[in-house]
C-alpha cells in the first residue's frame, strides 16, 4: 500500500532516534565551543533543535529538501527559529565564507560518503570552515565482521515505534553487504500498524553507508590536516576500546 499522509521525512523522524546520550553530548560540546555552531546533514534537526534550545547559535546544513521543510517546521513550533539557520547543501563541496569553533556531523551521517574521494572533500570543506583552534567532532559505528555476516541478506525488524494515534510504525531492514567496497546496501521498509494489528500505509526506501574502520577514520583525518585529540566508545565519554560498538571522534585542525 502505498504512503499518502506520512512521507519518509515523517517516517524518519519518528524512528531515528540517535545513540543513547548523544543530543546531551553534542549540547555540551556546542555550549563549551563559545560560538556558531555548524551541523552537517542535520536532517530534521533531531540534534539542531536541541542546540539551539539550549542557547546556541547553530547552522544546518543538509542535502533533501524534504527533511529541511520538516527541520524549519519543528523550529517554529518549538520558537527556536531565530537562532537556526537552515540550508540546503552537500558537505562535500560548501562554501559558507565563514569560520566555526565546532562542527558536528551526528548520527554515522558521514557513512553516506561512498567513496574515499568524496570522504577527503568533505573533510577538505570542514577544514576550511573550522576556525583556529576549532573542534570537529563526528560519531560512526564499529563494524564486526561476525555481526555483518549474521545480519546479511536478512530481514530484521529494527524497532516498534508508538505513534500518539495508538498506531504503531515497525521498521524493517534487508541489508547486503559489498565488503570489498566496505558498503552496506540498506532496503528500509516502514509499516504502520493500526490499533487492530493491521499495515495500513507501507513505505520502502533504499540507502548505502560505506562503512569504516577506526583506524581508518584515523589515518583519513591525519591526511586531510586533522589530529585526533579525544576519542570515546560511547556519548558518556567511556574510553574507546575492543568491547566498544561506537567511536566519537574529536578532531582538531593542524
Amino acid at each position: 500500500m502505498s504512503v499518502s499522509t506520512y512521507r519518509w521525512a515523517d517516517y524518519y523522524d519518528v524512528t531515528n532516534r540517535g545513540v543513547t546520550g548523544d543530543i546531551s553530548f553534542y549540547t555540551k560540546m556546542a555550549e563549551q565551543a563559545g560560538g556558531e555552531v555548524l551541523e552537517l546533514a542535520c536532517g530534521t534537526g533531531r540534534v539542531t533543535i536541541p542546540l539551539a534550545q539550549a542557547g546556541v547559535k547553530v547552522t544546518g546544513l543538509d542535502l533533501s529538501e524534504e527533511m529541511l521543510a520538516r527541520a524549519k517546521q519543528k523550529a517554529e513550533q518549538m520558537s527556536v527559529a531565530g537562532r537556526i539557520d537552515f540550508m540546503q547543501g552537500d558537505m562535500r563541496q560548501f562554501k559558507l565564507d565563514r569560520q566555526f569553533p565546532l562542527i558536528i556531523i551526528p548520527f554515522r551521517s558521514f557513512l553516506h560518503l561512498l567513496h574515499i574521494q568524496e570522504q577527503m572533500k568533505a573533510l577538505g570543506c570542514i577544514r576550511r570552515h573550522l576556525q583556529p583552534g576549532g573542534k570537529f567532532i563526528m560519531n560512526v559505528f564499529v563494524p564486526r565482521i561476525s555481526d555483518l555476516y549474521e545480519e546479511s541478506e536478512k530481514m530484521s525488524l529494527r524497532g516498534m515505534f508508538p505513534l500518539e494515534s495508538g498506531e504503531q510504525i515497525a521498521m524493517w531492514d534487508f541489508t547486503r553487504y559489498d565488503h570489498f567496497q566496505q558498503l552496506s546496501e540498506v532496503t528500509r521498509t516502514y509499516e504502520r500498524i493500526n490499533q487492530d494489528g493491521q499495515v495500513v500505509e507501507k513505505l520502502v526506501s533504499r540507502f548505502t553507508l560505506r562503512y569504516i574502520f577506526p583506524a581508518e577514520l584515523h589515518h583519513l583525518l591525519r591526511l586531510n590536516g586533522f589530529k585526533v585529540v579525544q576519542r570515546y566508545g560511547s556519548f558518556d565519554q567511556a574510553p574507546f576500546d575492543r568491547g566498544s560498538t561506537e567511536l566519537i571522534i574529536v578532531a582538531e585542525a593542524v
